[in-house]
């Protein structure tokens, strides 16, 4: 990395006409900090006789000064977000080299219940009463299933995606090996080898299904049958899949939630999937006894008993070894080439992948809209060019539900990238209790940027002063996660020996993406970035930086 001498920002990324001004707080704390800075200026030495003015009825804060004491008075007008400022504490404030900072004093924090529960809003800007669960896939299930009938959009030009959509499920949890094995064990007599049963039939009958749409968290999977305006190449002959696939096939799945769609906890239960036709529906199974597990599994009597021969629950002679290679190879003849994939690591949205969502056999395609070409999607293929489950990924984040784009009606409406991304990460540090994440190519494995969690439970506003004459804006501070980042932009080149020794130092989280999905995502810390002054804009050879959550 250079140092930060080096470090050249290019001047069209700093509005000069202005000074630049930047609101945060913190969760559970009541206090709100204001940063204002120029870049022409140095406060400390060059504005002289400081005042600071708080209008609360006009949400606005107006600070003055003189340059040098030299000509006539300076006032900058900013915005003061919508907050409950205590009127009754001082207000503070001190010039430092390269912005002045001002203090006040909140009667509680933003994030506190009673506030939340304000309506602070404009008439006219009053929120629906369903942006409480803006993320919540259960939720999106259930707004999507009481539409008569869904099509998709592009939100970039408008056009109509997919034919009308009439059933919504939630994506299944995929990563079935681990959970099969965690859930009946992985030794051979382990009730006759179910776990390799149930991973078996998953992997024949993994496929998207025609007028079916599987809800992530990041975007839904539609059947390329149901796409308009879109032409795959037709799979290999050895890749089909055969009539097993279409009919009936019996699947146990793991942490489907039905909860909300069904009614039923799925607590002590498996889900058992019937994929019959053109539809899809998720029914929970109650395992009851040993017996019906067995029968489930297809699990023949003479396995029964060779199971409770063995009361150690492990197999230790030849006849085991030889019973489980045996079952092993009648599972790899039974499957297809593009089902055998399956077995070796779920494959997920392509959003943010992990190392079970890897397969060297598998490679993932952007997916562009007819119209205006714009990324709004991938899909998964093998050796040839189409979607290797029959499904292409649509990102949430590029895709409307209705027309007029991010109207009322558009349950996607309130996506992003960076919001997308910093929700994961913050996952991800409550999963793995990690804070350090490196990201990598999708497709090279090469690390493309580093990302240190600094503060999970920010809120912020960045914005320009306004002119003498301008109306005051209603500006609403937003959820944001501060971090520190690097990447090859600028001056700073990421050298690969140095990121990995890094990742296995702080035993650091790995992430996948696209390549156009990282460069988005480093021009929006770009942006943030810009937004600080000179003096926050480095830490310890990173960028600083925020994304909205």
């Amino acid at each position: 990395m250079s140092s930060s001498s080096e470090l050249i920002f290019p001047a069209s990324s700093i509005n000069p006409s202005k000074w630049q001004f930047t609101w945060e707080t913190q969760s559970h704390i009541s206090t709100l900090r204001l940063i204002l800075f120029n870049p022409k200026f140095k406060p400390s030495s060059q504005c002289t006789n400081i005042s600071i003015n708080l209008f609360m009825e006009k949400s606005l804060l107006i600070v003055s000064f003189f340059e040098l004491e030299v000509g006539p008075e300076t006032s900058v007008r900013v915005p003061v977000p919508r907050v409950l400022i205590d009127p009754e504490c001082p207000v503070h404030f001190r010039a430092f080299d390269d912005y002045i900072e001002v203090k006040l004093s909140l009667l509680l924090p933003v994030d506190h219940p009673l506030v939340s529960g304000f309506d602070l809003s404009e008439p006219e800007e009053k929120p629906g009463s369903d942006t409480c669960f803006p993320f919540s896939v259960n939720y999106e299930i259930k707004k999507l299933s009481a539409m008569e009938e869904v099509h998709f959009y592009c939100r970039s030009c408008s056009t109509k995606l997919t034919k009308g959509i009439r059933l919504f499920n939630e994506m299944p949890s995929v990563d079935w090996q681990d959970v099969a094995d965690n859930w009946f064990g992985t030794c051979c007599c382990s009730f006759g080898g179910i776990s390799e049963k149930l991973v078996r039939e998953f992997a024949k009958s993994y496929s998207c299904t025609t007028g079916v749409c599987l809800i992530t968290g990041a975007s839904v999977i539609i059947c390329k049958e149901d796409l308009i305006g879109c032409e795959f190449s037709e799979p290999k002959g050895d890749q089909t899949c055969d009539s097993q696939v279409n009919s009936a096939e019996m699947t146990v799945l793991s942490s489907c939630s039905v909860e909300e769609n069904i009614g039923v906890k799925p607590s002590n239960e498996v889900v058992e999937k019937m994929i019959n036709g053109d539809s899809s529906t998720c029914i929970p199974l109650k395992l009851e006894d040993e017996d019906k597990v067995k029968s489930l599994a297809g699990i023949s009597s003479e396995a029964n008993g060779h199971i409770r021969n063995h009361k150690n629950g492990c197999c230790t002679n030849n006849h085991s070894e030889r019973f489980s290679e045996e079952k092993e190879d009648e599972m790899n003849i039974e499957l297809l080439d593009k089902q055998k994939i399956f077995l070796k690591g779920c494959l997920g949205d392509a959003f943010m992948l992990r190392h079970s969502n890897l397969s060297k056999d598998v490679k993932w395609i952007e997916f562009l809209c007819p119209k205006c070409s714009s990324r709004i999607g991938s899909y998964p293929c093998s050796s040839d060019n189409a979607p290797l489950d029959d499904g292409v990924r649509l990102y949430k984040h590029r895709i409307t539900t209705c027309l007029p784009v991010h109207g009322l009606n558009d349950i996607f409406r309130d996506y992003t990238l960076e919001k997308m991304f910093s929700r994961q990460l913050l996952e991800a540090a409550q999963d793995e209790l990690s804070f350090r994440t490196v990201v990598r190519d999708i497709h090279t494995k090469s690390p493309l940027s580093q990302i240190v969690l600094l503060n999970p439970n920010a809120w912020s506003y960045n914005g320009c002063s306004m002119h003498d004459m301008e109306p005051v804006a209603k500006i609403i501070m937003y959820p944001a996660v501060k971090l520190l980042f690097s990447a090859n932009i600028k001056d700073m080149e990421l050298e690969t020996r140095k990121v990995e020794e890094w990742v296995t130092k702080n035993q650091a989280d790995e992430v996948f993406m696209l390549p156009s999905q990282v460069t988005e995502l480093i021009t929006n810390l770009e942006m943030s970035n810009d937004m600080l002054p000179p003096s926050h804009m480095l830490l310890q050879g990173f960028y600083m930086s925020s994304l909205k959550r």
